[in-house]
C-alpha cells in the first residue's frame, strides 16, 4: 500500500493512496478463508466448499468488502502516523473509474486538518465576578408579585360594570335550535372575562354588565368543536349574573406562604431570598462567562479550517434570517447568502470552540452518565404526558445525544479555566446586574 502527499497548503491536505492488486486479492482470500466453515452449499459438505467455488460465488462481494476496508485501514494509518486530526470528514474519490480485477485501487484523499493550539497560561487571566444580594427590598418585590399571581377577587360597589379581567359569578342555559343542550348549564359559575375559558365572542359580550343583570349572549360554536353535534351552530346562552369582581392581590400572610408549599411566612420570604440569590449566580456566570470568552479570543490566534468557518457562518445566517422572518417555519425559501459580519462571528465561534474542546481534552473532562441524565429529564419537562417518549428518542438519537452533551461540556470547561484564573469579586446592585445582562445580549 502506497501513500503519497500530493497537496500541504496552510491546513489542507491530499494524499494519492494506491491499494495493490496482490493486497487486494490476499484481503480476499483472507475473508473467504474466514468464512468457508460456515458455507454450506449443494453438493458439498458444510465448510467443505472449494475456494475456487467460493471465490466465482462470493468473490465480487467480497472483493468490495476488501476494498473498502483497506482503503479504511490506510486512512486510520496514515491518521495515526501523521497525527493530523481532519476538522470534518475526509473527501475520498477513488481516481481509476476504469477498474477491473487484477488493477491496483488508486484512491484521493483530501481534507482540513485541524490545526495545532497554542498552550494557554490560564493564571494570566483576570475575570470579574458580579455578586448581587437577595436584599429585603428585593423580597419584598417578589413577594409581591407572587401575591399578583395569586389574586383573589371582591366584589365591586353594586352597580359596577364588569371590565375585562373582572370575575363574574353567574348562571346560564345555553341553548341550540331553542333546546337546552347538555353541558351548557351550570349555576354560580365563576369566569374571569378575558380568560378565554369559554368559546369565542362569550366573554366579550358580558364585559359591562352588572350584578343582577341577565343577558342572552349569541355565539357559533367552531366548525371543528369537538361535539360533532353542536360543531358550527349557533347558540343562545341566556345568562344571570348573580356577582362582579374585581381582581385584588392576595395577602402577604402566612395563608398566602402556604399556597407556594412553605410553612409560614418568614419560610416563604427564605425560600424567595435563595431563589433570587441563585438566579443573580447564574446572571453572573453568564457575564463572566462572556468575560473570560473575550479573554481567551485575546490570547489566542491560529489558523482555522476554512470548511469549519463557512459551515458555521451558513449556520449563522441561517438563524438570524429566521429570525427576521419568523413566519417562515420551514426551510423552502431563497438560498440565504452569509456576509462579512456572519464569517467574523463564526471564525470567533470556531476558535474559542477548538481552544475549548483542546482544553477540556488535556484536563480529561468529560460529561457523565448521570448528568447526560439530568439533562434529559430537565428537557423532558417542557413536554408533559410525553416525557417517556422524549426520554427514548434521546438515547436512540447521536445527534441529538451530542446537542444536550455539547453545551454541558462546555461549561466543564469554562469552570476548570476560572478555577485557574484570577477572579476577583464585585458586589454590585441587581439593575447594575440587569444591565450588564442585556449588555450581553446587544452585544
Amino acid at each position: 500500500m502506497l501513500v503519497n502527499e500530493t497537496l500541504n497548503e496552510g491546513l489542507k491536505r491530499g494524499y494519492a493512496i494506491t491499494v495493490t492488486a496482490a493486497e487486494l486479492e490476499a484481503k480476499v482470500n483472507e475473508k473467504l478463508v474466514e468464512a468457508q466453515p460456515d458455507v454450506e452449499m449443494k453438493g458439498f459438505r458444510k465448510g467443505k466448499v472449494p475456494m475456487a467455488l467460493l471465490k466465482k460465488q462470493f468473490g465480487q462481494k467480497v472483493m468490495g468488502e476488501a476494498m473498502q476496508e483497506s482503503i479504511d485501514g490506510a486512512m486510520s494509518e496514515h491518521f495515526e502516523k501523521s497525527g493530523d486530526r481532519p476538522a470534518m470528514q475526509p473527501e475520498v474519490k477513488m481516481t481509476n473509474e476504469d477498474w477491473k480485477e487484477g488493477d491496483d485501487v488508486q484512491v484521493d484523499m483530501t481534507y482540513e486538518a485541524l490545526p495545532e493550539i497554542p498552550e494557554v497560561d490560564m493564571s494570566k487571566i483576570k475575570l470579574e465576578k458580579l455578586v448581587v444580594k437577595a436584599d429585603d427590598s428585593a423580597v419584598e418585590e417578589a413577594l409581591a408579585n407572587l401575591a399578583e399571581t395569586a389574586q383573589d377577587f371582591k366584589a365591586r360597589k353594586k352597580g359596577s360594570k364588569a371590565k375585562d379581567g373582572d370575575q363574574i359569578v353567574m348562571n346560564f342555559v345555553g341553548k341550540v335550535d331553542g333546546e337546552a343542550f347538555e353541558g351548557g348549564s351550570a349555576e354560580d359559575y365563576p369566569l374571569v372575562l378575558g380568560s378565554n375559558s369559554f368559546i369565542p365572542g362569550f366573554e366579550e359580550q358580558l364585559v359591562g354588565v352588572k350584578a343582577d343583570e341577565e343577558k342572552a349572549v349569541t355565539v357559533n360554536f367552531p366548525d371543528a368543536y369537538q361535539a360533532e353535534h353542536l360543531a358550527g351552530k349557533e347558540a343562545i346562552f341566556d345568562c344571570t349574573v348573580t356577582e362582579v369582581k374585581e381582581p385584588v392581590a392576595a395577602e402577604i400572610n402566612d395563608e398566602l406562604a402556604t399556597k407556594f408549599g412553605a410553612e409560614d411566612l418568614a419560610g416563604l420570604k427564605t425560600q424567595i431570598a435563595e431563589r433570587l440569590e441563585a438566579e443573580y449566580a447564574g446572571a453572573s456566570r453568564a457575564v463572566m462567562k462572556r468575560g473570560l470568552l473575550d479573554e481567551l479570543d485575546k490570547l489566542v490566534s491560529f489558523e482555522l479550517p476554512p470548511s469549519l468557518v463557512d459551515a458555521e457562518a451558513g449556520q449563522i445566517a441561517h438563524q438570524l434570517w429566521h429570525e427576521e422572518n419568523p413566519e417562515v417555519q420551514g426551510h423552502d425559501h431563497p438560498e440565504i447568502e452569509t456576509t462579512d459580519e456572519h464569517k467574523t462571528l463564526a471564525e470567533r465561534r470556531v476558535r474559542l470552540g477548538l481552544l475549548l474542546a483542546e482544553l477540556g481534552q488535556k484536563a480529561e473532562i468529560e460529561v457523565s452518565d448521570a448528568e447526560m441524565t439530568q439533562a434529559i429529564m430537565n428537557q423532558a419537562r417542557q413536554y408533559p404526558g410525553q416525557e417517556r417518549q422524549f426520554f427514548e428518542f434521546v438515547q436512540q438519537n447521536q445527534q441529538m445525544q451530542q446537542q444536550m452533551r455539547a453545551p454541558i461540556f462546555e461549561d466543564k470547561v469554562i469552570d476548570h479555566i476560572a478555577e485557574g484564573a484570577e477572579v476577583t469579586e464585585k458586589e454590585i446592585s441587581k439593575d447594575d446586574l440587569q444591565k450588564a445582562v442585556e449588555a450581553l445580549e446587544e452585544a
